[in-house]
């Protein structure tokens, strides 16, 4: 077991890489399919005599409401920090039963103050009351 824990430190950054990398090029993929849609939606609306002045216009993605907003900022923020909190909790959980007195739980303290942090920010960056979104 204890040739384990060094496994897991150079094992995590790299699924954390792989999986970042990934969300990136599904947020392409997914932004560009909608974006095509949104074309295709304005053609066909044309081709069935809709003034073309009367439609809104397609600007990449931000037709659809998927543009910076601080709500989306703020709610990637609170994911962000809910998926990290639990990461932090497991690890400390399971380190903690692998070798309790060694002290190996608090390798969990790292993301737990950083998922900490992520859902402060979000709590800043959430608009208030009467603000614009």
């Amino acid at each position: 077991m204890r040739d384990a824990f060094p496994l897991f430190s150079l094992i995590i950054p790299i699924i954390a890489i792989a999986g970042g990398i990934t969300m990136a090029i599904v947020r392409i993929l997914t932004q560009a399919r909608l974006e095509e849609l949104a074309r295709k939606e304005r053609v066909a609306a044309i081709e069935r005599g809709v003034d073309p002045d009367k439609l809104s216009p397609v600007v990449g993605s931000e037709s659809y409401g998927i543009g910076n907003s601080r709500l989306r900022r703020a709610h990637g923020l609170l994911i962000g920090g809910l998926v990290l909190l639990a990461l932090g909790l497991g690890m400390g959980v399971v380190f903690g039963f692998i070798e309790p007195e060694k002290g190996h739980w608090l390798v969990g303290v790292v993301p737990v103050f950083v998922g900490i942090a992520l859902l402060v920010s979000s709590r800043i960056v959430w608009p208030k009351e009467g603000e614009a979104r």
